[in-house]
């Protein structure tokens, strides 16, 4: 095993500073966590509500297609040196074009410290505040819920598109490197995508239990510093395009927010509107009802 990360003392010292910042972020958090529960009005009940006959088919049927993806995105097969030769640089748009980098396997490492810190940081979360630590359970499954959507997505996308990573396009990468199956796992940014998803999700459920906080929008501006922080080191290990960042960063990202966000608002906000679905052996659908105001 080669520790080569620490073979120059400026790594060793960037490596430092991040694998503290994976034990000071829930410190931060338990500490704005805790200023906003002495300045903030709380509701008795709970902000979110789960419908069950909804949301545990969405995270089963997302799990488990995750689950069966994670387990095929490695199964491709490795390239031939034909097929590594025969790629042009000149057939990636500008965007891309532009941030080619090598591969490196030292920024590479190092991303996998914030990546796996990423999955129980939420849970961390939940227990820094009273009403969160009482809804620990159902914040619990609406995380599962937002990660399950998130892995179905770049599962999907990462097992159906062979896209080459940004290092099989320079000399300064190996052969043997350019050749392994994983070379074809770029789109899209897998660890972007976690790291977006699990910070969103916290500011998001922040900003659901403490609406009137001033200082929740710091949480968005955490999530978003921190999203794009993995994507740079991402793109400067030549293991993602920019456009491949940008997909897992809005994947992440909505599916952090949109999840708690729609157990905790009306998506029809009209009483008078009802909408219920319909089946027999012959139809389906949806019925619409709309009652008049007297």
């Amino acid at each position: 095993m080669q520790f080569c990360i620490f073979k120059n003392k400026s790594w060793m010292k960037n490596f430092t500073i991040s694998y503290k910042a994976i034990f000071i972020i829930p410190y931060i958090l338990h500490c704005t966590s805790s200023y906003g529960q002495d300045t903030i009005l709380h509701k008795n009940e709970s902000p979110y509500k789960l419908k069950p006959w909804v949301d545990v088919p969405v995270v089963t049927t997302c799990a488990a297609w995750s689950g069966y993806m994670l387990t095929q995105i490695y199964t491709k097969g490795p390239s031939t040196t034909e097929q590594i030769l025969s790629q042009d640089i000149n057939s990636i748009n500008p965007l891309d074009r532009m941030a080619i980098y090598p591969y490196n396997s030292q920024l590479d490492k190092m991303s996998y410290y914030p990546f796996y810190a990423a999955f129980p940081l939420p849970f961390v979360f939940m227990l820094t505040g009273k009403h969160m630590r009482h809804d620990f359970l159902k914040i619990s499954f609406l995380y599962l819920e937002a990660l399950s959507v998130t892995g179905f997505l770049g599962g999907s996308a990462t097992y159906f598109v062979n896209q080459y990573r940004p290092y099989v396009y320079t000399p300064g990468t190996t052969l043997d490197k350019k050749e392994t199956q994983n070379a074809k796992n770029s789109f899209y940014a897998g660890h972007v995508e976690v790291i977006a998803v699990s910070t969103f999700f916290i500011s998001e459920v922040y900003a659901g239990y403490y609406p009137e906080s001033k200082i929740k929008w710091v949480f968005f501006g955490l999530a978003g510093l921190s999203t794009a922080g993995m994507g740079y080191l991402r793109i400067r290990a030549g293991m993602h395009f920019p456009s491949d960042v940008l997909l897992g960063a809005t994947a992440g990202a909505l599916s952090g927010i949109l999840v708690p966000y729609f157990h905790n608002h009306k998506i029809i906000k009209n009483n008078n509107l009802t909408v219920v679905p319909f089946g027999s052996t012959t139809a389906q659908g949806l019925s619409m009802t709309y009652t008049l105001n007297k």
